[in-house]
């Protein structure tokens, strides 16, 4: 794979790794812009003040919060820099995970639940934080280990951290409000009707239409709460679902179609600014990264 190419895939995401650990503390200025992973994330909120936005929803942060950012979400911590922020976070790798599943239990559930439910935060009860804690304190401590094992039981521990946080997202209250969600219903319909409806027709006036609302407000509404405008959202969303089914090995001209793209060229040159790679480079990249994680 040609370094360029490489570092392509790294920008978008892809990790080799079977997972990664970070725990950072830090105080400046917010300098994180509205993003996405090619791989699910896990944020464990320790201290700070933050609000995280993921898919035009505001989570305003506690302690011991955990927030579930699915593969593709649109998401933006914004943070204040007066003080410090620190957290845990876990970068995932699917094809690990996907090697764990037993029985249909499916660890990445939590993230298809989330997406689905348009509901990405843990709140732990009082009595659930001592056993996250003690799990990434050991997870942590198996990292930096080198001593006999240490692969073993650091995989391990991770498999454990996975399995309670996919049992405490399914024992959560849907109907529970939690005050520290912010959004606005409208958008949030507005928002699923186009991840369900790329491949159609989506211009301003048939999305304003269909919600009634008028559509210089709804442009303006849309853009304060996601942090994008409309066209913009629409085509990112799209050439997203395009990479999705690039790397499965589909011809480019039917992901074209498949993801609502009105002619080809428009397609590739859409998606060669979003990845700096053609379809075509793009799925051999991933091909290459995948040989190596599975050769590693």
């Amino acid at each position: 794979m040609h370094s360029h190419e490489t570092e392509e895939m790294k920008k978008r995401g892809y990790l080799n790794e079977d997972f990664l650990f970070f725990k950072l503390k830090d105080q400046k200025k917010n300098e994180f812009e509205l993003h996405y992973h090619d791989f699910n994330k896990i944020i464990v909120f320790l201290s700070g003040d933050v609000t995280y936005i993921i898919e035009g929803k505001s989570y305003v942060l506690k302690p011991w919060d955990i927030l579930l950012v699915g593969k593709n979400d649109i998401h933006q911590p914004v943070i204040s820099p007066y003080t410090a922020y620190e957290r845990i976070i876990l970068w995932l790798n699917p094809h690990f995970l996907d090697a764990h599943n037993r029985n249909n239990c499916d660890l990445q559930s939590c993230f298809i639940l989330s997406t689905e439910r348009k509901m990405n935060l843990i709140r732990l009860n009082k009595k659930d934080i001592p056993f996250i804690k003690q799990t990434l304190d050991d997870l942590e401590e198996a990292i930096n280990d080198t001593s006999f094992g240490n692969e073993i039981l650091k995989n391990s521990l991770f498999i454990q951290l996975m399995v309670k946080i996919n049992r405490l997202f399914f024992g959560m209250d849907i109907k529970k409000k939690l005050e520290d969600v912010r959004y606005d219903p409208r958008i949030e319909n507005i928002l699923i009707y186009i991840n369900n409806n790329l491949e159609n027709e989506l211009s301003v006036d048939i999305i304003s239409n269909k919600f009634y609302i008028n559509k210089y407000y709804l442009m303006h509404l849309f853009k304060q709460e996601t942090g994008y405008t409309l066209h913009n959202y629409i085509q990112k969303k799209r050439t997203i679902k395009a990479s999705d089914y690039i790397i499965k090995g589909m011809p480019a001209g039917e992901v074209c179609s498949l993801c609502g793209f009105g002619d080809y060229s428009t397609f590739v040159r859409t998606f060669k600014k979003e990845f700096t790679l053609s379809p075509k480079q793009y799925y051999k990249a991933y091909a290459t990264a995948k040989e190596y994680h599975n050769t590693h």
